[in-house]
């Protein structure tokens, strides 16, 4: 089923949700899909139509998101507000501004949310705070321009309907918000600094958006049906009904929150978003799904939609892009006047649209005009699109540097477009675009300070073949790259800096002249000390003929004139501030050369204030920095106006703080959830981030660490090369020996010979081994397996049948070796213990004498404690499961010690081998229960209030 479908009818019917698409004048209605109830499964139905008589049996919807599955409750995601933002070909481009969450899983459920989705909609005007203009007939979906984000009321945003349909009080104390609001930053951020807020020229003034951030009405009214109402799931479906997640509420208003106020995903119907429009793809081909014609690098939504799209039913499939569109209208003399000219006032740079406002969709061939232009005067339409990658996606301090297949960190492609406002043929099509990545390194910060110090982390092979991979694949998709790295070069950045350009060197050095990188490091904070942004335009000279060979790509007649050679790749440490200053002064750079080609002189020009340049600029700035950093771009007061002052220096100061909070509180949830909707992790994920409230990055292969872990253990530690090696694990064991459990459990390598056994404690960042224990299998006197709890904060913490270890007792002799790596020419032997240095639980019988000493005094046994792993982890996607339980991982490991041990056991003649394994818990549920902190029950408590 070609194209797609504009308009959607969502329904509850006796067997299920239903979606129709509404049909065109004069067209045959499409075909419906129906989600059954307690499961994922799409299917077609035909002749359903909701019950006229009853308004609120049915909401029109205007395109699906997709459709989520956790703890098999199913929740359909649509667009129920959009607002055009830009056009394209007189093609109009939407950013979603509201979104409906309605539960699948049981009619009950399903016909309440339609309902409350259903009152709401039609009890919201037009004009309301969240702009909708659907009130347009046109029934291709194709609507007039709606206007721009405005600054949000106060009352509009206080009289929001609560779950109970009461009014929320229209006044609320900062913390109230906090809380309430969980890091959503509505109220919070308008009032920080004043009662009254931000007005819109302040705002816009200090560098701060527009855009509305406080949670719509609509992202109320699904939530409500998400854990509630088991029974009738029962009805439903009788199969047992997993208990859902606590979290599941908190995901759905982070859906809504993501999806629809966040005003960060766009889409159109009818153009390819992904590419540029000089690019003849990137109108969209009717004869096969727009979905199939993305590029799946910016696809935001494609795994959600896969129920839809697995079953054919592709007019349901609108393809998602996050990041940014915005447009501008100007318009600039080919022969200005001079200053002493009568005419001179109509040579104002400014918008034609007043307030900023976003240009219409022509008829093509007829331009829109607020103001009469002269003869040598021309209108031009500028449009810049960002486009976010689906790889390595996240939030700021959780998705930092590259990972193992070569993608970063926030890497946004960002196309400036110059182009008549019709777009018409004889006109040239001028694109400019540049890139933007976090430094292709392997490296962290902790989000616990105003200015981390970056931590590298592997090997420096590994940060190579990473890199090296990272280029390859930018030089074949952009062509010839230059890099702009713009860290300081003194201070806690500076070492990753001077990594990362020793790295480009190495790969230079197997390129020729043609394909070599440039590196150009430029210190922002050094060159621009004391507020002076203007001196970006150092950086601008130094770059501008490379900037001017790598050109851009020109489009006349519909037919492609030239093509861009290359990018830059713009970096700093978060890829937001001084990357926007810098690419929005290299932008404004081509912007003149494109002009100049065109007969226009923008030095010539009496006004060069270009407020729509700058703002244009800033907006996408805030855009971008609100997706990876939650909070609006810094430095954005220069941007807008070019001047900066202590009033933007305090406004930054408030930005950092908040982007402080969120990185500590709100963004670890967030980032679970983002794996979870881009298909990188299961539903498990949310299990997972309960247990200790924190994530972990999918694009990481745990197994890939822990076989490398084993092996470079195995060829630093084992020293002996007659020493057979039988196997390596990777488990999780106290920090210290003869202690069954400590603060915090560490992962650490177990390697198994038929000569000994060896404890290796690992730096995972470093890839490095820092301490290792020996213990000869002849010294080995017990293995007691059994249940092993080392938490009691969560239920999975708690299940005995995935929570189980063993506990390795020995005698220390002679052959026993502990070594710690110190970082220098030599190893540090750790002391020796005596029977004193023993708790006294440790301490017992065992094979007296078999490696001498006094045998009146009975050596200590000392003990070694491991845990498995959980063998099911939300990052194992598209597996079919993991290949061994816990307890079977830890049964196989203890019977190869148990039989290399037993072959060196000493028996007497006649005398049976003893067995070393026995069934036992180490510590039991109920004693974990006993010995569980009040400090950690009420940590965990606290964090989970907080963070869940």
């Amino acid at each position: 089923m070609p194209g797609l479908a504009r308009k959607i009818l969502v329904f509850a019917a006796v067997d299920g949700l239903v979606i129709q698409p509404l049909a065109s004048k004069g067209q045959k209605p499409f075909q419906s899909a129906r989600i059954k109830y307690g499961d994922a499964s799409v299917s077609a139905a035909r002749d359903q139509a909701p019950d006229s008589t009853k308004p609120d049996s049915w909401f029109e919807a205007l395109g699906v998101i997709g459709l989520i599955t956790v703890s098999r409750l199913t929740y359909l995601v649509t667009i129920t507000r959009r607002e055009q933002v830009a056009q394209v070909f007189g093609l109009p481009i939407y950013v979603v501004t509201q979104v409906a969450v309605t539960p699948c899983s049981s009619q009950t459920e399903a016909e309440e949310s339609v309902r409350k989705t259903a009152r709401l909609l039609r009890s919201e005007p037009s004009s309301s705070a969240i702009h909708d203009d659907e009130s347009s007939s046109d029934e291709d979906g194709e609507m007039p321009i709606g206007t721009p984000d405005e600054e949000v009321d106060d009352e509009v945003v206080d009289k929001v309907v609560d779950k109970g349909g009461v009014p929320a009080d229209s006044k609320s104390s900062v913390v109230q918000d906090v809380i309430r609001r969980r890091g959503s930053y509505g109220r919070f951020a308008q009032r920080w600094f004043s009662r009254s807020g931000w007005t819109a020229d302040q705002r816009r003034t200090m560098g701060m958006s527009n855009s509305p951030t406080s949670t719509p009405p609509l992202a109320q009214s699904a939530p409500q049906a998400s854990a509630a109402g088991l029974s009738s799931l029962q009805e439903a479906d009788e199969s047992p009904v997993v208990p859902p997640s606590a979290l599941l509420p908190k995901l759905l208003r982070t859906i809504q929150v993501l999806f629809g106020s966040s005003h960060s995903f766009y889409f159109s119907y009818d153009l390819d978003i992904t590419r540029s429009p000089t690019d003849d793809a990137s109108i969209a081909n009717p004869s096969s799904p727009l979905h199939t014609q993305v590029k799946r690098t910016f696809f935001w939504n494609r795994h959600i939609l896969q129920p839809f799209t697995d079953v054919g039913q592709d007019a349901l499939a609108l393809p998602l892009m996050q990041g940014f569109v915005g447009q501008r209208t100007f318009v600039a003399d080919s022969q200005p006047p001079q200053a002493d000219d009568p005419g001179m006032e109509s040579m104002e740079l400014a918008n034609l649209s007043p307030s900023s406002s976003v240009p219409s969709s022509p008829p093509p061939g007829t331009v829109k005009r607020s103001l009469e232009l002269r003869p040598t005067e021309k209108s031009y339409l500028i449009t810049l699109i960002s486009r976010r990658s689906t790889k390595r996606a996240g939030l700021r301090y959780l998705r930092r540097g590259i990972d193992e297949d070569g993608y970063t960190a926030n890497f946004v492609e960002t196309e400036q477009v110059l182009s008549s406002p019709s777009w018409e043929a004889s006109s040239p099509i001028y694109s400019f675009t540049q890139i933007r990545g976090s430094i292709p390194l392997f490296f962290t910060q902790t989000a616990y300070s105003l200015k981390p110090v970056p931590v590298l982390q592997h090997s420096e092979e590994a940060n190579y073949n990473a890199a090296k991979r990272h280029f390859e694949r930018l030089s074949a998709s952009y062509g010839t790259l230059q890099v702009v790295n713009l860290v300081e070069k003194r201070g806690v950045e500076a070492p990753i800096g001077t990594q990362y350009q020793n790295t480009v060197a190495r790969i230079n050095e197997g390129l020729d002249d043609k394909a070599k990188i440039p590196f150009e490091w430029f210190d922002f904070h050094h060159a621009c000390r004391g507020m002076k942004f203007e001196n970006v335009s150092q950086l601008l000279s130094t770059l501008k003929d490379q900037l001017e060979e790598l050109g851009s790509t020109v489009k006349s007649n519909g037919h492609l004139v030239r093509k861009q050679q290359g990018v830059l790749r713009t970096n700093c440490m978060d890829c937001l501030d001084r990357t926007n200053v810098c690419q929005s002064s290299f932008a404004k750079h081509m912007l003149e050369l494109q002009l100049k080609e065109d007969g226009i002189d923008m030095s010539a020009q009496i006004d060069q204030e270009t407020a729509w340049f700058n703002t244009l600029w800033a907006d996408n700035g805030d855009a971008v920095s609100k997706q990876y950093a939650s909070t609006a771009a810094m430095k954005g007061d220069y941007t807008r106006t070019r001047k900066r002052d202590y009033r933007g220096a305090l406004n930054d100061l408030g930005i950092s703080l908040t982007r402080l909070y969120s990185g500590m509180v709100n963004d670890y949830f967030s980032q679970a959830a983002i794996d979870f909707l881009l298909g990188n992790v299961t539903a498990k994920v949310f299990e997972e981030f309960e247990m200790d409230m924190m994530t972990k990055d999918p694009a990481v292969s745990v197994e890939k660490m822990r076989e490398r872990a084993v092996e470079l253990c195995q060829k630093r530690v084992v020293a002996d090369v007659s020493e057979e090696f039988h196997g390596g694990w990777v488990l999780i064991t106290p920090n210290a020996a003869n202690v069954l459990k400590s603060w915090p459990m560490e992962e650490a390598v177990l390697l198994l010979t038929d000569a000994a056994l060896y404890l290796c404690r690992f730096d995972w960042d470093l890839d490095k081994v820092s301490s290792f224990e020996r213990v000869t299998l002849a010294s080995i006197t017990n293995i007691k397996v059994g249940t092993y709890i080392t938490s009691t904060v969560s239920a999975a913490h708690m299940d005995e049948s995935r929570n189980v270890g063993f506990v390795v007792s020995y005698q220390p002799g002679k052959s026993d070796i502990r070594r710690r790596n110190t970082r220098s020419l030599s190893t540090k032997e750790a002391p020796k213990l005596t029977a004193s240095d023993e708790p006294p639980s440790a301490q017992g019988g065992g094979f007296a004498g078999i490696f001498g000493g006094n045998a009146s005094k009975e050596p200590a046994i000392r003990k070694l404690a491991f845990k498995a792993p959980y063998a099911d982890s939300s990052m194992s996607v598209g597996e079919a499961g993991p290949g061994q339980t816990e307890l079977q991982k830890i049964d196989t490991i203890c019977s190869e010690i148990e039989r290399l041990a037993s072959e060196r056991q000493l028996v007497k003649e006649g005398e049976e081998r003893k067995k070393l394994v026995e069934r036992g818990d180490i510590i039991s549920l109920d004693a974990a229960k006993r010995n569980t902190g009040l400090l950690e029950q009420l940590g965990h408590s606290l964090k989970k209030l907080v963070w869940a």
